[in-house]
C-alpha cells in the first residue's frame, strides 16, 4: 500500500502540482512530506501525519521549515526552526 500511495504522490507532483502552482506555506511541500511520512512510518501512520500537516497548511499557520519528524507522534509538534517560508 505504501508503494502505491508514494507512486501516486509523485504523479500529482509531476502532472497536477505544476498546473496549480506553489501554494504550500511550509518546506518541504506537504506533498513531499507526504511521501516521506508514508516511507518513514508505513501507509496509515504516514497519511495520518500528511492530514495533520495539510489541515495546518492554512493561512492562519505560519509555515516555514516543517520536517517529517523522526519518531512518530500522533500530533507532532512543530519543529524549533525558522519561520520563514522558502521561495521555490
Amino acid at each position: 500500500m505504501s508503494r502505491l500511495l508514494i507512486l501516486l504522490l509523485r504523479a500529482y507532483k509531476r502532472a497536477i502540482s505544476p498546473l496549480l502552482g506553489t501554494r504550500c506555506r511550509f518546506h518541504p511541500s506537504c506533498s513531499d512530506y507526504a511521501r516521506v511520512a508514508i516511507a518513514r512510518f508505513g501507509a496509515a501512520r504516514g497519511c495520518w501525519l500528511a492530514a495533520w500537516r495539510i489541515v495546518r497548511c492554512q493561512p492562519l499557520c505560519t509555515g516555514g521549515l516543517d520536517p517529517v519528524p523522526a519518531t512518530f507522534r500522533w500530533f507532532p509538534r512543530p519543529q524549533p526552526h525558522s519561520h520563514e517560508h522558502p521561495h521555490d
